[in-house]
């Protein structure tokens, strides 16, 4: 698998896949090297999109793989490139979340996240805020 910056080639695709983000905010997320695209064999699998909580935080908006390629590791993968990165950035600390009705809460502990909160909307399941030391 490779990982790599998405770039503006890369629009179109996200945005057939990525429907929590408008197109033109998607589009100043890559421009600001905040999107990074995972390939097998130069097909496109997934991506990882994040922003700054805070203005100062790392903060995993988005990690998706499409359904063939999920339970081999490229969660794993993706993820373990996007924390060596905020890390060469110098950033001490990660932040991400999920639905607690989602099974991704447990990838993410088994990761070395940790519950720090949370917070319920109407009629949606209690979203959890994870955090990890890097």
């Amino acid at each position: 698998m490779e990982i790599r910056m998405a770039e503006e080639r890369d629009l179109s695709i996200l945005c057939c896949h990525d429907r929590h983000i408008e197109p033109d905010e998607l589009r100043e997320s890559i421009r600001r090297n905040r999107v990074y695209v995972a390939e097998q064999d130069g097909t496109f699998i997934g991506w990882a999109r994040y922003n700054l909580f805070w203005d100062n935080t790392p903060f995993l908006n988005m990690l998706y793989l499409l359904p063939e390629y999920r339970g081999k590791g490229c969660g794993r993968q993706l993820l373990v490139h996007w924390e060596a990165q905020m890390k060469q950035l110098h950033y001490s600390d990660v932040l991400t979340s999920t639905a607690s009705d989602e099974y991704a809460q447990h990838f993410y502990m088994h990761l070395g996240y940790h519950t720090i909160g949370g917070f319920l909307l109407p009629d949606a399941p209690y979203e959890i805020i994870l955090q990890k030391a890097l």
